[in-house]
């Protein structure tokens, strides 16, 4: 099935394929969090909507999501990334989560998810952290920026202090506990040679040992985009059956697989409604 397809023949179809399987492996890229009001970086003009001092300043996205900008203006880099680690924080997953976790909680070999999205959005939604594998990492959790013994702890204790204005942190940036130096974000930017990547590592583990004791396994992929493929890819090649839900680039390779060409809660709930599935709305953050 392709994009060509009727949508309600290919909600259908979706349907059709999630009650085959025993299992669900849920691959979710950023367009997954757009419907919960998190801004879409998507082109130069998305990321400097939703953050115009960069783009006063002419910033694309590389030039501050890398290592090196911690080095040359620390509290610019953590301004985004301190903005960022806020609106997360406060922002409610939205109900498309509640939806996976009904579908989860209805197959013998309930679910997994493999995310690029650095939010913690489906353990704050009530997925179990040992169920998710967040392979570029996550900005709830904080390194050394020099790697001092390769440790990684949580950002709890970190409350950031942002001039939206000027994109910069105004409180203290966050320290080693171990060296004193600088931290910063848990997270693969680019050209990130000193991502510390054990906790990823230990995700992808607990992947690979649910995928062994699995069956029958469903795809379904939500928001994920072709400028950095990894999550269309690890989805296309786990051999099950593929659901591509995403509004811009439904294209999918196989036959077998389906294209559902709307944003990711109009196909979930869409999806639901033909399982016969109550919407479900979560109730309050949990702390990833």
């Amino acid at each position: 099935m392709n994009e060509s397809n009727d949508i309600e023949t290919a909600i259908s179809y979706a349907a059709e394929t999630i009650e085959k399987a025993s299992a669900i492996l849920i691959t979710a890229g950023a367009g997954m969090g757009v419907d919960s009001g998190l801004p879409d970086f998507r082109g130069t003009e998305g990321f400097w909507r939703a953050y115009p001092a960069l783009g006063r300043a002419g910033m694309h996205f590389g030039d501050i999501a890398n290592p090196q900008a911690f080095v040359d203006q620390p509290r610019l880099a953590w301004g985004f990334y301190g903005h960022r680690l806020a609106l997360y924080r406060k922002t409610i997953p939205h109900e498309g989560f509640c939806i996976l976790r009904e579908i989860a909680s209805r197959k013998s070999h309930g679910a997994f998810v493999f995310t690029s999205n650095v939010d913690g959005h489906f353990q704050a939604a009530g997925f179990d952290a040992r169920d998710v594998c967040e392979t570029h990492g996550s900005i709830h959790y904080l390194q050394c920026l020099d790697g001092c013994r390769q440790a990684i702890w949580p950002a709890t204790g970190f409350n950031p202090e942002v001039d939206e204005n000027e994109c910069r942190l105004t409180n203290e940036p966050p320290t080693c506990p171990h060296c004193g130096g600088i931290a910063r974000p848990n997270i693969l930017m680019f050209g990130d040679w000193g991502w510390i990547d054990s906790r990823e590592r230990l995700q992808m583990q607990n992947l690979r040992e649910w995928r062994e004791a699995a069956e029958s396994i469903a795809v379904i992929e939500i928001g994920a985009g072709t400028a950095i493929p990894t999550v269309r890819r690890f989805g296309q090649n786990v051999g099950g059956q593929l659901i591509r839900i995403n509004v811009s680039e439904p294209e999918v390779l196989r036959p077998k697989d389906v294209a559902v060409s709307l944003g990711g809660l109009d196909a979930l709930r869409r999806i639901s409604s033909a399982l016969g599935i109550r919407e479900r709305r979560v109730p309050q953050i949990v702390t990833p």
